[in-house]
């Protein structure tokens, strides 16, 4: 017997166990005894093999994840998985699986588990959204190369190698008291010989350390890497450090998620496990280091030319990337262990398949914002504008920034999962088959749609044909947004987010769903099984969401002690994609002329780039950070207030005067019969 509810499947037996797999999030009762291939596959998760099990291809490789994991109500030990097999055994002798890997196909499920499914080991690989809009950059980076011809040993003037270095580069380059370390230095006196008593040192200005030297003269520029370190996904960008150019970009999920989909379920996991800082920092430096080793290569760029990498965070990634606990950033005064830029050696980090490079890592702003809104700052820089700007950092913890050039006012709120596709019925994180744009007719009520992997809309023939091949697998973000404001405008919801039956809104496809309605988007006719409906759970999920976001935006405001905004940036990955009118039908964000509500795409990730190509961005960021001023949307008393009324669509409390302008919402109620939402 196998039901299905709310994204997780029950399979009965005499003894079950509870499993999870991230990053899809799904979840349901399995089993004893039955393989995580098996599992997977029982629940619709996307886990390769293509053997049928033997353990020949070795592409079923999973990464269990062991300890206390109070936000799936699961406790998760190394027993609860089966000993290892001798075809395991094999591949680890082999080098074909790690340490803290198991083939699906091979580990059977005795107790409770968490399974990462690693992006090697999908089909359908996620799609990260890393879409960069730079403006023009001051091309002016902190490491430079510098060619330098140094005099020969003369046995009657005796000094060492290094000495007559440092006295070349004071002469040639008027650089003095240089550093160097000894990875460095062990390699000095080959590479000057092969040389011919000529060098080109790699000088890291801020120390004047040399961090690497190359024989003669090297025909070559240096690179560096931008990273936006986010909590459910890792972008990346090698950059030629003296043009600028944007060589090649790279995304991957974040392997913490296994740990908990949201910050706080991470803080608590380090909190309830001895040493639950350290596996979740193992975690993310091992996948940056994996991003940063392939982007490399796939730049066919020498790994000893990349000499930097700027980084940016919230407070918990931050933390967390650093191995310190972040239980001060789960409690008030909400405390960070530093606030200012720091730097660090690559080896520090453990990014091994990097040569001595240096790490910048921008400062926080607050203990819930981080160098990630500080970045926003520095590429958005509202602190130039005379109009006021509010920017809107769109994820799992949304940062949000207002003011213009006199004042700037930041908080952070705490949207939680939901515009990932978390925590609704059909949804999942984007990848191909996913629903990503939505319109319903208005008169007839039925939807067509855009999935991510095809550019035609549903119902074109070309669609068709595209579905042969993908099936439609659920909902991402932005379709979820988009689908849930065009029930909205249809007349199909109303404002308080009720979805009303089909004999209400005209819509057939207003089904029963319990004691409430749902609307069906999409049924496989082929296998009936395979619904993508919008049910009142999902509405209410995407409620609380936007409802946060908007409650923050309130405060800042207040704050600010102004009514209207001139202009709205949405930022972020997720940012990019969502549809500026959907966002103001659902109340996410102020009301505001939709001419002046723009997409600014991954502005984090472009800050990230600035401070790597721009040495004199990072003290100007250092100084406007410790200018913001910061509000804890937790401590304040009307948080709640405007969080409330923000449940309604778009609000129950403040009008929508420019929205209107734009489309008139339909004054419905489907409260008569008092149906109790789920």
């Amino acid at each position: 017997m196998v039901s299905k509810k709310n994204n997780s499947i029950s399979i009965s037996s005499e003894k079950n166990h509870s499993v999870v797999f991230t990053p899809s999030g799904l979840r349901g009762i399995v089993k004893s005894g039955v393989s995580v291939l098996d599992a997977a596959r029982q629940l619709g998760v996307d886990l390769d093999s293509v053997c049928g099990g033997r353990g020949i291809c070795t592409k079923c490789k999973v990464k269990p994840s062991f300890g206390n994991f109070s936000k799936f109500n699961i406790t998760a030990e190394e027993n609860n998985l089966s000993n290892f097999t001798e075809i395991e055994k094999k591949s680890k002798e082999k080098n074909r699986i790690y340490f803290n890997e198991r083939l699906g196909c091979q580990a059977k499920i005795i107790g409770d588990v968490i399974i990462d499914i690693p992006e090697e080991s999908q089909v359908h690989k996620q799609v990260i959204r890393k879409r960069i809009e730079l403006k023009d950059i001051d091309i002016h980076p902190t490491t430079k190369l510098y060619y330098v011809e140094v005099e020969e040993p003369d046995m009657h003037n005796p000094s060492g190698d290094l000495q007559r270095l440092n006295d070349s580069l004071n002469k040639q380059w008027g650089i003095s008291n240089t550093k160097i370390c000894l990875k460095v230095l062990k390699n000095l006196q080959y590479n000057l010989r092969k040389g011919k008593w000529s060098v080109t040192c790699a000088i890291f200005n801020e120390t004047n350390e040399i961090i690497n030297i190359w024989p003669g003269f090297l025909d070559s520029n240096l690179y560096g890497i931008a990273v936006d370190l986010g909590s459910t996904t890792i972008a990346a960008h090698i950059c030629n450090l003296s043009t600028g150019e944007i060589v090649n970009s790279s995304g991957i999920m974040n392997p913490q998620i296994r740990f908990g989909e949201d910050l706080m379920s991470r803080v608590s996991f380090s909190m309830m496990n001895e040493d639950g800082t350290e596996k979740l920092k193992d975690a993310v430096q091992e996948t940056l280091n994996q991003l940063c080793k392939t982007l490399i290569k796939d730049s066919k760029i020498d790994h000893k030319l990349v000499v930097e990498l700027s980084i940016v965070c919230n407070p918990v990634m931050h933390h967390l990337l650093l191995g310190i606990n972040p239980i001060e950033l789960g409690q008030a005064p909400f405390a960070l262990a530093t606030s200012n830029s720091l730097y660090f050696k690559s080896e520090e980090l453990a990014l091994n398949c990097l040569q001595n490079a240096t790490i910048f890592i921008l400062p926080c702003i607050a203990g819930h914002v981080g160098a990630d809104a500080a970045a926003v700052v520095l590429s958005e820089a509202p602190n130039e504008s005379k109009e006021t700007v509010l920017i809107i950092d769109v994820g799992t913890n949304a940062e949000l920034i207002l003011g213009n050039k006199y004042e700037l006012y930041a908080c952070s709120s705490p949207t939680g999962p939901a515009f990932e596709g978390a925590q609704i019925s059909s949804g999942q994180r984007a990848a191909p088959g996913a629903i990503e744009k939505v319109k319903i007719d208005p008169n007839t009520k039925d939807p067509i749609f855009k999935v991510i992997g095809s550019e035609y809309w549903s119902d074109k023939v070309e669609f068709k044909n595209f579905v042969k091949n993908q099936p439609i697998t659920g909902i991402c973000g932005s379709g979820i947004i988009e689908a849930i404001a065009e029930m909205r405008i249809n007349g199909i919801l109303d404002k308080s987010g009720l979805i009303g039956s089909s004999i209400e809104t005209g819509a057939k496809r207003s089904i029963t769903d319990g004691r409430t309605y749902s609307y069906l988007l999409y049924e496989d006719k082929n296998n009936g099984e395979n619904k993508i409906k919008i049910t009142n759970a999902d509405v209410r999920a995407i409620q609380l969401a936007k409802a946060a976001l908007f409650a923050g935006s309130r405060l800042l405001m207040d704050e600010m002690k102004i009514k209207k905004v001139d202009k709205i940036v949405l930022a972020g990955a997720f940012g990019a994609h969502i549809s500026t009118k959907h966002a103001m039908v659902l109340g996410m964000i102020p009301d505001c002329n939709l001419k002046n509500v723009i997409s600014a795409g991954n502005a984090a990730g472009a800050g990230a780039i600035i401070a790597l190509l721009n040495k004199n961005s990072r003290s100007k960021i250092s100084k406007i950070v410790k200018k913001i001023n910061k509000i804890e949307t937790a401590m304040a008393p009307k948080f709640q207030e405007y969080f409330v009324s923000a449940s309604g669509i778009p609000n129950s409390m403040f009008s929508f005067p420019e929205l209107d302008k734009v489309v008139k919402l339909p004054e419905v109620n489907f409260n008569k019969k008092k149906r109790v939402r789920k």
